[in-house]
């Protein structure tokens, strides 16, 4: 494993407490690859701002917010790239 992307479909669940889970996951589990993570649903642009806020204050993790998921599977293929 090089690159992780998540992409989730939330209808009805709330993006942000995903975007949450996501951060303290990361955290906990000490993520060592670059995460692209694709949020769609209830509060995915609040959600999108967090993971992005969070990304910028801790700079040992790589998490990468995309649009859709073709903008999701672009930017993991350029993380493989950079790496």
């Amino acid at each position: 494993v090089k690159t992780i992307l998540i992409n989730i479909f939330g209808g009805i669940v709330n993006c942000a407490m995903i975007a949450e889970g996501i951060t303290k996951a990361a955290e906990i589990v000490g993520v060592k690859h670059p995460l692209v993570v694709r949020l769609s649903g209830t509060n995915s642009a609040k959600a999108r701002e967090m993971l992005a806020e969070w990304a910028k204050a801790h700079p040992n993790y790589s998490i990468t917010v995309a649009n859709d998921l073709d903008d999701a599977a672009k930017k993991a293929n350029e993380k493989l790239k950079s790496l």
